[in-house]
């Protein structure tokens, strides 16, 4: 049967630098250094978020100034609750789901 969708530490650890400030918008680089999660696991993930409504993301363009074009990310309401329910402690059997605190890995 396997596991279910969005179940992984990593995903607990990249839910949590959203839930830092859930109403920004962020790019993947600095939710990788963020999460402490690498770009080949981050970058599927958040498509997997998107996929399934729980992000919303879009193109951000350079300025006048010049810069990189860039893929945004945000928790759209749907994606508040599902990080809300999955970083609390569970109160039937009092485990812990998610991370504590978000970082390079050790």
């Amino acid at each position: 049967m396997g596991r279910p969708r969005h179940s992984s530490r990593q995903i607990d650890r990249l839910l949590t630098a959203f839930m830092g400030d859930p109403s920004a918008w962020r790019y993947g680089y600095e939710l990788a250094k963020e999460a402490g999660i690498p770009t080949g696991t981050l970058y599927p993930a958040l498509l997997r978020l998107a996929d399934d409504d729980f992000l919303d993301d879009h193109w951000e363009l350079p300025d006048d100034r010049g810069g990189r074009v860039r893929r945004m990310y945000r928790l759209t309401p749907a994606g508040l609750e599902f990080a809300a329910g999955r970083l609390t402690v569970d109160r039937r059997d009092g485990t812990r789901r998610g991370p504590v605190t978000v970082g390079p890995a050790a």
